[in-house]
């Protein structure tokens, strides 16, 4: 199982939000402060070292932390292409200060003023991104190892249990208040899912990304006829009417929705009912599912 197309196409916020991890992570290690980003009770209630509560949201305190979260990240930037940038932005945001108010909160009830309790690291973000995980990526593929069920989705959980281990009680008390702001973003509370940024700011990411290479030629124009079952297919016709001919979906589009789980053939019918735009053709696709 993947993200998608490979790269960073249509996921700029994510790009950005990775090499601003990666950066801030060899610059304090370079300096041997990784291991003194780490919250504790001092910084947060007594010194108020607001700068070090930022700093901790981005920068990993080990190698073997920054390459599974780097991983999680450029992963989990399928989010970012079924919602796009700008929500996704908020997402990032909520799922940051939410998580930092339970790890602040945590800290200030557990009271020890010698212990660094909550290890650096954008884990907020990352646990918050394990509930639309869990909740909205299908599973595709099962097999078994040595008698034990396994499932495309097994191997992103094994990188996320290893990172939430990773330092003990200093990583799994972030995880959990990560896991508890997406929870909270999933309720939409505060009608936070419906919120958005000003557009230019979103439009800032796009500058700053990169311009894509090697994408596929464009296909010639042809009618597509899916193969999609029959119950899904008067399920698309009832609710999106359908359209005698269309362009051959872009072939990173297809594969994106491959990456959610969904079946090739049926991912290209519902791109040609949703005149290629990826949003809908996921509603399309999990609305048949749900009949």
């Amino acid at each position: 199982m993947n993200g998608g197309p490979s790269g960073f196409n249509n996921a700029p916020v994510t790009r950005t939000f990775i090499i601003a991890s990666a950066l801030f992570t060899i610059f304090f290690g370079i300096q041997g402060r990784s291991i003194k980003l780490g919250l504790s009770y001092q910084d947060v209630i007594v010194k108020l070292r607001f700068l070090k509560l930022v700093m901790s949201v981005f920068a990993f305190s080990s190698t073997p932390e920054l390459m599974f979260g780097l991983f999680l990240l450029y992963y989990f930037r399928v989010f970012e292409r079924q919602i796009g940038s700008n929500k996704y932005s908020v997402f990032i945001l909520f799922s940051i200060i939410t998580s930092l108010l339970f790890e602040v909160l945590a800290i200030a009830l557990l009271k020890d003023p010698a212990a660094n309790l909550v290890t650096s690291g954008p884990y907020g973000l990352l646990f918050a991104s394990f509930v639309p995980f869990f909740f909205d990526i299908p599973v595709s593929t099962r097999f078994r190892v040595f008698g034990l069920r396994f499932s495309d989705k097994s191997f992103i959980y094994l990188a996320g249990l290893q990172l939430l281990l990773s330092s003990w009680r200093r990583s799994i008390l972030p995880g959990i208040c990560g896991i508890l702001a997406g929870s909270l973003y999933r309720l939409n509370v505060f009608g936070i899912r419906k919120a958005k940024l000003p557009e230019f700011i979103s439009s800032f990411f796009s500058r700053l990304s990169l311009p894509s290479v090697g994408n596929p030629p464009a296909a010639p124009n042809r009618d597509v006829r899916g193969n999609m079952p029959s119950f899904m297919s008067r399920q698309v016709e009832r609710n999106y009417p359908s359209v005698p001919t269309a362009t051959e979906p872009p072939e990173d589009s297809i594969a994106t929705l491959v990456s959610m789980g969904f079946d090739r053939n049926s991912a290209r019918q519902a791109l040609v009912q949703a005149r290629n735009d990826v949003n809908i053709a996921t509603n399309i696709l999990l609305e048949s599912q749900s009949h």
